[in-house]
C-alpha cells in the first residue's frame, strides 16, 4: 500500500500520522475538509456502485506481495540493517515487526498473515505485554478515582502559591498555563523576578516547538501575578506552600497565610517528607490542610501526590484533587507517613545503593547495570541530579521515620559527600564532575574526589554480580511498596505502580515494583530476599507477603 519502507517507519514508532502524510504515501485515497466529509463519501459510494474505480483491482493490488527478487531481498535486509540497532532490546514487538516484515513481505497473503497471527501470539502472551496491558488500566483506574473525587469538588477559580523558587515558579507555570490564575508571593522581589523569567523561558520553549504564539504567552504571563504581601489573598481558593523544606519555616508561613485567605480555603504544603500532621499542628483549621507534592521539574512531571493527613476533610482532598487535575497532572491520593508514597519506596533502593558502595561496587558501574536493568539513569546519576543536599535530607526524614529499617550502619556516602562540598549538578560536583561546552551542552564524568572518599569508607571488597546489584537494589525498593500497600498508604496496587512509574519513572516495560513481583514469581523473589536477609531490615519479607505466598496469590 505505501511501501516497506514507510509502512516499517509507521509500524515501529507506532504514533499518529499527519493526515496529509498519509495521502501522499498514499494510505488513504482522498482528504477532504470535515465539513465536507458526508458528501464526499456518499460520491465515492456512487462512484464505487458504477464500477468506477473498481475495487476488486484496488483491493488485488494491496493484496500483492513484493516481487521476490534479489533486488527485493537487498532491500528488506538493508532495512534489517538500518532498524536493528535501534531497537530497545526491552521492548520486543518492534523486532518482531521488522522481522515478521522481512519474512513475509514477498509470500501470499494468507501465508503471510499466518506469520502475523503466530508473531501476535507470542507477543500478547509476553511479560511485557502484561505489564503495559496493566499500566494501561492502571492509568484507567487512576484517572476514575480522579474524575470522582474532582465531581464532588467545589472549584479552583484563583489560586496562590508562596516561594518563586524552582517549585514555586514552577507551580505558578503550571496553574497559569491551564487557565487558572495564581498569584506568586516571595519576600523577595529578585526571587519573583527569577520566579516570571523562568515562567517566560518556559513559555519561549513552546513557542519554539510551535505549540504557542507571542499572544498566548503573555495571557499565560498574565495569569501569574507576583506579590511581596498577602494583599490580594482574599480571593483565593487554593494556596501551595512551597518554601524551604524546613518544617518550622513551613510551619509559620502556613499559620500565616491561614490568617489571609477565606475560610473555605484550602491550604495544602509541598513538602516531600515532611509529615502533614506535624505541619497541620499549628493551625485553627487543619481540616481545610493537606499535602500537594509536585515533582521536580513541575512542567514535566506528570505526578502530583497528595497526602491526607489524619485531620484533612474529604471537601480539602477533593478540591485539591481537582485543582491538581485542572493542571493537567495525575493526582494520586495517598496517606501521610514519612516519604509518602514515592519518597517512602525509593530511598531504600538508596540505602541498598549505599551499602554497595560500603561494599567495594564502584557506582558508574552500579549506574552502568541499573540503566541496562531499565531505569532512565543509575542512582549515583539520579542522586547527583535530585541534589546531594536534597537527599541527605530526605535520608534522614525516613531514617527517622522508620530506624528499624532505615538506619545506617556508620556514615552515609552521600552525608560524606555533602560533608565535602559536593551538591550534584547544583555546583557541578557530585558522584560525578559536570561541564558544559560552548553550546550549553552539559557532559559528565567519574569525580576522581568522590570515588578516593567512597574508598576510604569501604568495609569490605566484596565481589558482587551484576544480577546482585540489581537484587540489592530491587529488593528493598519492592519490599517497601509492600508494606505501603499493607500500611494502607494507597488503596490499590496499580496506584502504587503508577506512581512509581510517574514519580521516579520506573521501567515502563516492567509495569512497577508490584507487577515486578508478580513476572518473577512471589516465590522466587522470596529466595532472592532471603538471601540477601544478612543485609538489615529492608530485606526481611513482611507477613501479608508470606500469606500471599502461601496462598498462592499475587498483587494483581
Amino acid at each position: 500500500l505505501i511501501g516497506a519502507e514507510a509502512a516499517l517507519d509507521w509500524m515501529l514508532a507506532g504514533k499518529p500520522q499527519a493526515a496529509a502524510r498519509a495521502l501522499e504515501l498514499g494510505a488513504v485515497d482522498r482528504v477532504v475538509a470535515a465539513g465536507e466529509l458526508r458528501d464526499s463519501a456518499l460520491n465515492l459510494l456512487r462512484l464505487a456502485a458504477s464500477g468506477e474505480p473498481s475495487l476488486a483491482a484496488h483491493r488485488a493490488h494491496k493484496q500483492q506481495p513484493l516481487a521476490d527478487t534479489p533486488e527485493t531481498r537487498e532491500r528488506l535486509a538493508e532495512l534489517q540493517r538500518q532498524h536493528a540497532g535501534k531497537l530497545d532490546r526491552h521492548y520486543p514487538a518492534p523486532a518482531a515487526i521488522l522481522n515478521a516484515l522481512v519474512r513475509h513481505a514477498t509470500l501470499p497473503l494468507d501465508e503471510a498473515l499466518q506469520i502475523e497471527a503466530c508473531t501476535f501470539a507470542v507477543l500478547a502472551k509476553s511479560d511485557v505485554a502484561r505489564a503495559l496491558i496493566g499500566l494501561f488500566l492502571g492509568d484507567q483506574l487512576v484517572r476514575k478515582k480522579a474524575r470522582a473525587w474532582s465531581g464532588k469538588a467545589a472549584p479552583v477559580r484563583r489560586s496562590a502559591v508562596l516561594g518563586a523558587g524552582i517549585m514555586g515558579g514552577g507551580v505558578a507555570f503550571q496553574s497559569a498555563s491551564s487557565g487558572v490564575p495564581i498569584v506568586m508571593k516571595d519576600i523577595r522581589g529578585e526571587a519573583l523576578e527569577l520566579g516570571l523569567k523562568t515562567a517566560s523561558q518556559l513559555l519561549d520553549r513552546q513557542i519554539d516547538k510551535g505549540r504557542l504564539d507571542a499572544v498566548g504567552k503573555q495571557r499565560v504571563l498574565e495569569n501569574i501575578q507576583p506579590a511581596l504581601d498577602y494583599q490580594d489573598f482574599a480571593g483565593v481558593d487554593l494556596v501551595v506552600e512551597a518554601v524551604v523544606e524546613n518544617p518550622k519555616v513551613k510551619a509559620a508561613v502556613l499559620a500565616e497565610v491561614e490568617d489571609q485567605v477565606p475560610a473555605d480555603a484550602v491550604l495544602t504544603s509541598n513538602t516531600s517528607t515532611i509529615s502533614i500532621d506535624l505541619l497541620a499542628q499549628g493551625l485553627k483549621r487543619p481540616e481545610s490542610f493537606c499535602g500537594m507534592h509536585f515533582f521536580n521539574p513541575v512542567q514535566l512531571m506528570q505526578l502530583v501526590e497528595v497526602i491526607r493527613g489524619s485531620r484533612s476533610s474529604e471537601a480539602t482532598i477533593a478540591r485539591t484533587v481537582a485543582y491538581a487535575s485542572a493542571m493537567g497532572k495525575t493526582p494520586i491520593v495517598v496517606g501521610d507517613c514519612p516519604g509518602f508514597l514515592v519518597n517512602r519506596v525509593l530511598f531504600p533502593y538508596f540505602n541498598g545503593f549505599n551499602r554497595l558502595l560500603r561494599d567495594g561496587v564502584d557506582f558508574e558501574r552500579i549506574d552502568r547495570v541499573m540503566e541496562a536493568f531499565g531505569w532512565p539513569m543509575g542512582p549515583a546519576y539520579l542522586a547527583d541530579v535530585i541534589g546531594i543536599d536534597t537527599m541527605v535530607h530526605a535520608d534522614r526524614v525516613l531514617q527517622e521515620g522508620f530506624p528499624e529499617r532505615m538506619g545506617h550502619d556508620g556514615e552515609p556516602i552521600m552525608d560524606a559527600l555533602l560533608a565535602s562540598g559536593a551538591l550534584g549538578q547544583k555546583n557541578g560536583k557530585g558522584f560525578y564532575e559536570y561541564t558544559q561546552d560552548a553550546s550549553g551542552r552539559r557532559s559528565r564524568q567519574p569525580a576522581a574526589a568522590a570515588r578516593a572518599l567512597i574508598a576510604e569508607r569501604v568495609l569490605e571488597r566484596v565481589e558482587v554480580s551484576d544480577e546482585e546489584i540489581v537484587d540489592r537494589l530491587m529488593i528493598p525498593l519492592c519490599l517497601e511498596a509492600v508494606r505501603c500497600l499493607e500500611d494502607g498508604i494507597v488503596e490499590t496496587a496499580e496506584e502504587i505502580d503508577m506512581g512509581l512509574l510517574l514519580g521516579i519513572g520506573f521501567p515502563r516495560f516492567r509495569g512497577g515494583a508490584l507487577r515486578y513481583l508478580d513476572t518473577q514469581g512471589l516465590a522466587v523473589f522470596a529466595r532472592k530476599a532471603e538471601a540477601h536477609a544478612r543485609h538489615g531490615g529492608l530485606y526481611q519479607l513482611t507477613d501479608d507477603f508470606r500469606a500471599r505466598l502461601a496462598a498462592g496469590r499475587g498483587y494483581f
